[in-house]
C-alpha cells in the first residue's frame, strides 16, 4: 500500500491544528488533547466546560462539510483493515489514552511545544510503537 503525500494539504491541516491548539490556549488556558475534549462530554460538571467541549468537537465534525462546501467533493477516506481490526486498535489506542495520561494531539501537539519532558517522552513511546506496528505488519506479517 502507498499513500500519496500531500505537502500543501498537509501544510495548511498542520497550521490549521497549531492555531487551534494556540487559540485555545491563549483565550481559555486549556490544552487541545481531542480524547480529553470528548471523554470530558461525558462527564458531568461546568456547564461552560461542557459548552466549550462540544463546540470544538462540532468543529471537529464540520470541517469535512465546509471542504464540500467550497470544494464541492468530500474527502475520500481509505482504511484497508476490517472492522474488528478497527476496533481492536480502538481499544489499545484507548488504553494507551488512559495510561499515557493523554493523546497525541494533547501531548505531541501542547505538551511538547511546552516542553513537557512527559509529553516529550509520551511522543517518542507513541512514534516508536507507531515504527514498530508499520514494521511488524509489512514486514512480519506482509499486510
Amino acid at each position: 500500500m502507498i499513500t500519496e503525500f500531500t505537502p500543501l494539504t498537509s501544510a495548511l491541516g498542520g497550521m490549521m491544528v497549531g492555531l487551534a491548539a494556540t487559540l485555545l490556549m491563549a483565550l481559555h488556558g486549556r490544552i487541545f488533547g481531542a480524547t480529553g475534549i470528548v471523554a470530558g462530554l461525558l462527564r458531568p460538571g461546568d456547564r461552560n466546560d461542557w459548552l466549550l467541549r462540544a463546540a470544538l468537537l462540532a468543529g471537529m465534525v464540520a470541517a469535512p462539510t465546509l471542504l464540500l462546501v467550497l470544494t464541492g467533493q468530500m474527502p475520500q477516506i481509505q482504511v484497508p483493515v476490517s472492522t474488528p481490526a478497527i476496533l481492536i486498535g480502538g481499544t489499545i489506542v484507548g488504553f494507551g489514552v488512559f495510561f499515557g495520561g493523554g493523546c497525541t494531539s494533547g501531548h505531541g501537539i501542547c505538551g511538547n511545544a511546552r516542553f513537557s519532558r512527559r509529553s516529550i517522552t509520551a511522543t517518542l513511546t507513541f512514534m516508536a510503537g507507531a515504527f514498530l506496528s508499520v514494521y511488524v505488519m509489512r514486514h512480519l506479517i506482509g499486510a
